[in-house]
């Protein structure tokens, strides 16, 4: 029995399955390297972290050759210590013509308990380019 290809699928899925299939999840621990003077996260690490996020989301939507040209706006709500664990999820949030929009929220969660709060909230704004690095659309007609 011959499986179906997956490509196939993937173009005749609709735009909001494909939203849902970007969706991108990577757990992290808070180690002593990437925190400050106050023994929390540092701010550029986050954002390092959320733009990787934000990239791989807009590449797994797209399929395309994805380069940030914007991080909107970042809101660091919570500090985030050391040891503890963090989730980064990345969403597509809005698509337009050779651009999209990815949120990417941080939620910090402690190591030997099962509390979880969201602690850092962002966005990233991506363009489709192609080989000559020209932007390009992000959908196909």
């Amino acid at each position: 029995m011959q499986r179906p290809c997956t490509a196939f699928k993937f173009h005749i899925m609709n735009l909001e399955q494909r939203i849902q299939l970007a969706e991108t999840r990577i757990f992290k621990a808070v180690f002593p390297n990437t925190t400050n003077h106050y023994d929390t996260l540092f701010g550029g690490t986050a954002m390092h972290m959320m733009d990787e996020v934000a990239f791989i989301t807009a590449t797994r939507f797209a399929r395309k050759i994805m380069v940030t040209v914007s991080s909107d706006k970042i809101d660091f709500n919570k500090p985030i210590p050391a040891g503890t664990i963090i989730e980064l999820v990345g969403k597509v949030l809005h698509i337009g013509n050779t651009s999209l929009k990815v949120l990417v929220e941080i939620y910090v969660e402690e190591m030997y308990s099962f509390a979880r709060e969201k602690a850092i909230t962002g966005t990233f704004t991506f363009v489709a380019i192609d080989a000559d690095k020209k932007p390009v659309k992000v959908l196909e007609e």
